[in-house]
């Protein structure tokens, strides 16, 4: 059993953080907080039209990212272990990547603002994939306002996590790539993982999935 009550599921558009988040409270028998990006009502404009719904979109997100961790730090958090299927992080990293230098610079003052008052994961899975399988696995669950989503931005978005999380130090850090692993259909890896879990201390590892050990 895992020592951390935060735990938080990272990762870029299509990777699967809600499906893991899910898989992993359900198994601990803990809280899930799960971000609903289609509640947005800029974000299907926004793949539209980037240049024009950003500022709009990246700062309904902010707001609303903000409001429901800060809602988790203040309810018994660490009476049971809790899994989100996002750090408050990926803002950033989306900001950074679709607003101007005008707006970014607005948008700063107002995320290091919320940031100071929030908890930070004891633990932070961030899990990867090719831009070959995340669009893949986006176009076949098939949400109605990802349609307009293009290869090339979630390329850039991919690069943009894996440059992110190539730096990151702030928490404990297990780095997963998932392209062969299936964890919502194969209970096997699902149970490895936890075990990997349970045996994380500090610092950053790489999980290397059951059946590629020993080669």
């Amino acid at each position: 059993m895992t020592d951390a009550r935060y735990i938080a599921v990272e990762g870029p558009i299509g990777v699967g953080t809600t499906s893991l988040a899910r898989l992993l409270s359900n198994h601990y028998h803990g809280k899930a907080v799960l971000e609903q990006p289609g509640k947005n009502p800029f974000l299907s404009d926004f793949y539209k039209d980037k240049d024009l719904y950003a500022f709009q979109t990246q700062m309904f997100f902010l707001f609303n990212r903000y409001q429901q961790l800060i809602h988790l730090s203040q309810r018994g958090l660490f009476e049971t272990v809790t899994f989100a299927d996002y750090i408050f992080g990926k803002d950033r990293v989306f900001a950074n990547l679709n607003l101007d230098e005008n707006e970014i610079s607005l948008y700063n003052k107002i995320y290091k603002f919320f940031e100071a008052r929030l908890v930070k994961p004891d633990l932070v899975i961030f899990i990867q994939a090719s831009t070959d399988v995340l669009i893949n696995r986006i176009r076949m669950r098939g949400l109605e306002y990802e349609k307009p989503i293009t290869e090339e931005y979630v390329d850039r978005v991919n690069r943009a996590y894996n440059c992110y999380f190539f730096h990151y130090a702030e928490t404990p850090l297990l780095v997963i790539n998932t392209s062969e692993i299936d964890f919502v259909n194969r209970p096997e890896h699902l149970n490895d993982l936890v075990g990997e879990i349970d045996r994380m201390g500090k610092g950053t590892k790489y999980y290397k999935p059951l059946g590629s050990r020993g080669r």
